[in-house]
């Protein structure tokens, strides 16, 4: 089965020959062509498009190395492209369930290596959105960060990660370290918590005896750096606490951003006019940035 743009494709599990009847019913509402486009070609055929895909991506990226180094947004561009379809194929080659990374042109820890890196370039032109970089090609490029996301790579995994980190020797617990890390930048919807888990890591992690503990010591962990950066936002803002929180709870709740009055009804002054559309754009901002670190992601 399909389920939105996380998985494209699924699997028809049939106890009778109907394929030549399925084809024709297809053909019956649409066309011949939407045959191809709704069944899936065969195996064989979707990894011949894989390495077709990994042979261009060679051609724009090399190396590993040379993506950091790509001399123009022209060049960053044309990997992003390349990579992306091969991402398209990867993801289509996974919904079968004989897949094996062994049938194609790529392992899987250099796929996860250049997946971070196209990861690294979409984070930055997502900051760069909306300043002096507003022009930059790579704007009118889609990512397909669906594509990317993996279901399994979440914080309550991250979490079953780091019971590893306590249970094994120094050794294997610095390349556990190193796993967690990379799991983290080249999953989009946790890059924006990677500092604060690489802290968790550092500082707190060491003094955790039993993994069963690990679990809540990082509820807590977490909450507590919540109610820090939301204190630190509002002090610096000179936002109202509680109304404030109360503002955030409802963008949480009904998933619709607030309008900029109920954002500078906040505040502790009123600014001026001249002043409150940019003053309460980048509090707004800053209250997204805020429920993507602390809220979203961290069930399941």
């Amino acid at each position: 089965r399909i389920l939105g743009e996380k998985k494209s494709q699924g699997n028809i599990l049939a106890f009778r020959n109907l394929k030549e009847a399925t084809d024709e019913a297809i053909t019956l509402f649409s066309d011949k062509k939407a045959v191809e486009e709704v069944i899936l070609p065969d195996y064989d055929k979707v990894i011949e498009k894989l390495n077709d895909s990994l042979e261009y991506l060679n051609k724009v990226a090399p190396t590993l190395e040379a993506i950091d180094h790509l001399p123009s947004e022209d060049e960053e561009a044309a990997f992003v492209q390349a990579f992306r379809r091969v991402m398209r194929q990867m993801n289509v080659l996974q919904s079968f369930t004989d897949f094996d990374w062994e049938d194609t042109g790529i392992d899987e820890e250099l796929y996860e290596e250049y997946k971070i890196k196209y990861v690294n370039i979409h984070a930055k032109v997502k900051r760069q959105k909306g300043t002096i970089n507003k022009d930059s090609i790579l704007n009118d490029i889609d990512f397909e960060v669906e594509l990317i996301h993996r279901d399994q790579i979440n914080v309550a995994y991250i979490i079953k990660l780091l019971a590893a980190v306590v249970t094994t020797t120094a050794h294997g617990a610095e390349e556990q370290k190193k796993r967690i890390l990379d799991y983290i930048s080249g999953e989009v919807s946790l890059r924006s918590k990677r500092e604060l888990i690489e802290k968790f890591i550092n500082e707190n992690l060491p003094n955790i005896k039993n993994a069963d503990d690990i679990p809540d010591e990082f509820e807590q962990y977490w909450q507590d750096q919540k109610v820090l950066a939301l204190s630190r936002l509002c002090e610096e803002e000179n936002l109202d606490p509680e109304q404030f929180k109360s503002l955030i709870d409802t963008y949480i709740y009904s998933g619709q951003e607030p309008i900029k009055d109920d954002v500078l009804r906040c505040l502790a002054n009123r600014p001026s006019i001249l002043q409150a559309r940019s003053i309460g754009e980048r509090i707004l901002n800053r209250m997204k940035e805020f429920v993507e670190v602390f809220v979203q992601g961290m069930v399941g």
